[in-house]
Formats: structure tokens, sequence, C-alpha cells
């Protein structure tokens, strides 16, 4: 991804007082640019001295790609505003849908895997990019019912990006996830997943549920070792940039400067 190589750490805005230029710094941040539209002067004034230090992308929240309804322009200016301030070029979001009506889910909802589908999100995909001028990189997303479809999950994501010219942010994690609640390898999919579309990889957390039997793509905790070993034979198919994303209890900078080494060390393992 152009500028982008390495390790990447989602940057929250607890890590801002943490962060020195002569400290610890990730090969690259992601940020989650809805978070950083209207921020108080302070804490736009530390979080431009952290951007600068490392490349950044920017990974949304609510493009809303699989609704139903048209593309929100407002939206995509404000969002193309955001990243020519900060001449960022990457920009991502998922593949699913989060608005209803106009109103924001503020959730992640699964869509129906249909050509039909294919067709309506490959033309937004066209009207993000013309409006962004810059390319869109999509999510494969964690979901814990199926909504109406036609095609196999993995079939789906292929023919999308075959089709809408966008890029894969290819997220392990959710693969592990989605395999181990509805049944299927999530190893012989990444074998049939057509990885020449993947731009960078996620990893995360997810935490068990005992009462609804599932696997919750949580964000909240640390990679567990499964994932681990699963990201370790992704690296094996594919070298791409890849990073940590966590959401929710987010620890101090210091732990995840530590999980941030287990990354390192999973990568130089697998390149070995």
């Amino acid at each position: 991804m152009n500028n982008i190589h390495g390790l990447g750490l989602g940057l929250r805005l607890n890590f801002l007082q943490d962060i020195q230029a002569d400290g610890f710094l990730p090969d690259w941040w992601e940020i989650a640019p809805e978070n950083w539209f209207d921020m108080p002067y302070y804490y736009r004034e530390k979080f431009e001295e952290t951007i600068a230090l490392r490349p950044v992308v920017a990974h949304g929240l609510s493009l809303s790609i699989g609704s139903m309804e048209p593309v929100d322009r407002a939206f995509l200016q404000q969002m193309k505003d955001f990243l020519d301030r900060y001449g960022i070029q990457h920009y991502s979001d998922h593949i699913s849908f989060t608005s209803l009506m106009g109103a924001q889910t503020y959730d992640l909802l699964p869509i129906s895997m249909t050509k039909k589908m294919i067709h309506h999100i490959s033309d937004k995909v066209k009207i993000v990019q013309d409006t962004l001028q810059r390319p869109l990189i999509l999510e494969n997303a964690s979901y814990y019912y199926l909504a109406d479809s036609d095609m196999r999950e993995v079939d789906f994501i292929n023919e999308l990006m075959e089709h809408s010219g966008a890029r894969l942010l290819l997220d392990v994690n959710n693969i592990y996830v989605n395999g181990m609640n509805h049944g299927f390898d999530p190893y012989a999919f990444l074998d049939q997943l057509e990885l020449k579309h993947a731009a960078y990889i996620h990893v995360a957390g997810y935490r068990k549920d005992k009462n609804l039997g599932m696997l919750i793509d949580s964000h909240g905790a640390a990679v567990k070792k499964e994932v681990w070993e699963f990201l370790s034979y992704t690296l094996g198919k594919v070298q791409i940039p890849t990073m940590i994303e966590r959401d929710n209890n987010v620890p101090p900078y210091s732990v995840m400067q530590k999980e941030y080494h287990t990354l390192e060390k999973v990568v130089a393992n697998a390149r070995a």
C-alpha cells in the first residue's frame, strides 16, 4: 500500500499522552476517522503531532456500503475533507450496513450475499472512489446470523472484489469467528480466498459468549492463540501490512506495545 509497510496499531484517544517521538512507535497508525472529525483543540494538536510521526490509514465505521439507500454525499465530502487535510491516502470500511432510513445503528449489520448485492455495492464503490479520489478498501465482516443469501461468503467476497475494483481488508479474526460460529473451516476459507485483492490485515481479539454459545468479535480482548496461529498460516500465503485492532476495553499504550511485539514475533516466524 504505497507508503504503508510493516506492522500497524490502532491509534486511540487514551494513547495520546503516552506517545513520544523518541519512544515506542508502530510502523504505521490506523485511525477511525469519524472519531476525530470534531475534536477539541487540545486533542487535535496532540493528534496532529502524533500522526505526523508515522503513516496513517483511515478505517471508517459508517460508510454503510451494503445499505439499500444511496451513498450519503455529505458524509463522503466530510470524509474527503478530513483525508485531504491530513494527507491520508488509504481509506477502508466494512462489507456491511450501518444505517437505516438515514439513522446510524452504530453496529455492523450483515448483508445478503447475492449477485444483486454485488452489483449494488459495486455501483456505490464507484461513487465513493470518484468522490474521495482514492481506492476503497473493504473489510470482511463478522456476522451472527445469515441474511437471505444464495452465495457462500468466500465466493461473494471474491466476486465483489473482482467486480467492484475495491481492495480487501483481510480480517483474520473475523474469518476465524465466522468459521467457528457457522460451521466452516477458516483455513479452507482462506485457501479459497483470492488474496491478490488483499491490501492489509487486521488481527484482533474475541470473547466467547456462553449464553449464546457463540464467539463474539468484541475487539475488546487480547488476540487468542488460535488466531495468532491462523494469522501465521495467512502470512505464509500473503505478506502484506498487518495490524492489531483494539476498540473496546482498550488497555494502556504500554500493554498494546507488548502485544505489538508479539505480532512482530509471529510475522518474523511466518517469514522464516
